[in-house]
């Protein structure tokens, strides 16, 4: 097998109290409310909390695209660059680099990004302010295709029906926005569209949720009880964004068309207020890297316009391959994110744990001086419940949303006992 090499250009890119839930390492951390003091010099002072968007990292949305003036000389000029194939999973990242998920990167990484991301999980900007970046985001290739760039200094970056899609240079060009045509395009917005939308909402706070997996009750306790906390620190309106992650998830992950049809119930039966929640793809592929990953998670959202950032128990974790426990500490995600270099804009707002409440026959916070009154309903067992048509106690999720979960394990093949037989993307 050719060796593999990452293809790189040698350019660089030039009040906690209202939260009692937080634990001991946040209390220490300030809350980064975009306040601004205005003071008169006769009368008391005031503060006013400012409804404007958190700004970008770098200070401006890093968007791709060619200019619709120019897309016929680029796509010509493309006819006579080599051509890389793009996998599905590169396809995701050319997605997210375009729309600004990764600002203030201007494509693949380069060298001195790679090193910096590698060692220091940030990247230092010209002017001397830092970053986060905690995932190397770099297009590898083999052997063969270095020897086929060779000395050009552009490169056709093909999809797998060798369409054009973007032309790697100095900066890379996106041609088109990606599109998958799956029924679901019309929920992937960009971080310029999705601050449009809050504008428009007249959102003064963004608070952004992401999951991969059904929303139980649960989730909307905790998503719900932000708000309200949200609005006792005197925010006027701020708005949820729930967002699923939409690239490369494991096989026994449930796929997207089926979650986004579960959100969209949660909503219908007035789980989740609508006028008060954006719901959108967020497009970037799991590595499952745990805190690693989790700043990631975080950080795009900041260029999406959210300065609150939900985080909960062991994220972008997963199963010890050997072992029968957790791959990662279960902490260790909010702990990171706490201390995490170029997050500091960015109020991490860790949870304490929801659970089934059988004195009240509902999902609540859980609460250990009466342990004995609370169900945990892991995601397994969950999932064993919707394969074998069987309903969970009731308050643990919107009847909508569970039919959908069940008619998703209805839908497998009977052979596939339960998995989800989604091949991973070359």
């Amino acid at each position: 097998m050719a060796a593999m090499a990452s293809l790189y250009l040698k350019t660089s890119i030039s009040d906690p109290n209202s939260f009692p839930y937080l634990s001991k390492p946040f209390l220490n951390r300030p809350i980064n409310l975009p306040l601004r003091r205005q003071t008169h010099p006769k009368t008391r002072s005031t503060t006013r909390i400012s409804a404007s968007l958190i700004d970008p990292d770098g200070g401006k949305l890093v968007q791709l695209f060619v200019p619709e003036s120019e897309k016929d000389s680029k796509s010509k000029q493309a006819l006579g660059l080599p051509k890389i194939r793009l996998s599905k999973i590169d396809l995701q990242w050319v997605h997210v680099l375009s729309e600004g998920w990764a600002s203030p990167l201007k494509g693949f990484m380069r060298e001195s990004e790679f090193l910096q991301t590698l060692h220091f999980n940030s990247l230092r900007l010209e002017n001397g302010s830092v970053v986060n970046m905690s995932l190397p985001i770099v297009l590898a290739i083999d052997d063969v295709q270095k020897n086929r760039v060779g000395s050009f200094t552009s490169v056709a970056l093909v999809d797998e029906d060798d369409d054009l899609v973007a032309v790697l240079n100095e900066g890379e060009e996106v041609i088109n926005p990606v599109q998958y045509n799956d029924g679901l395009d019309r929920f992937r917005l960009s971080p310029a569209q999705l601050r449009d939308e809050f504008e428009k909402r007249n959102a003064d706070a963004v608070f952004a949720f992401q999951l991969r997996n059904p929303v139980h009750n649960g989730h909307a306790l905790l998503m719900t009880d932000t708000r309200r906390r949200l609005l006792e620190m005197g925010y006027k309106n701020p708005v949820l964004l729930l967002h699923p992650l939409g690239g490369y998830t494991k096989a026994d992950d449930v796929p997207l068309s089926w979650r986004m049809k579960q959100h969209e119930k949660v909503l219908e039966d007035g789980v989740l207020d609508p006028e008060t929640t954006v719901v959108s793809i967020f497009p970037s592929p799991m590595h499952y890297a745990g805190p690693t990953e989790v700043q990631w998670h975080a950080k795009a959202r900041i260029n999406a316009g959210a300065n609150f950032y939900i985080v909960g128990r062991d994220p972008a974790g997963m199963s010890h391959p050997l072992e029968k426990r957790d791959l990662y500490d279960a902490d260790h995600g909010k702990k990171v994110l706490s201390m995490a270099p170029g997050l500091e804009r960015l109020n991490i707002l860790p949870f304490k744990v929801a659970a089934y409440d059988k004195t009240q026959s509902k999902m609540a916070f859980f609460d250990p001086s009466r342990a004995q009154d609370f169900l945990f309903i892991s995601g397994t067992k969950m999932r064993t419940l919707a394969k074998n048509r069987e309903n969970p106690p009731d308050g643990f999720m919107c009847p909508g949303g569970w039919k959908v979960l069940v008619d998703y394990y209805d839908s497998l093949a009977p052979s596939e006992n339960g998995r989800v037989a989604e091949p991973v993307p070359a």
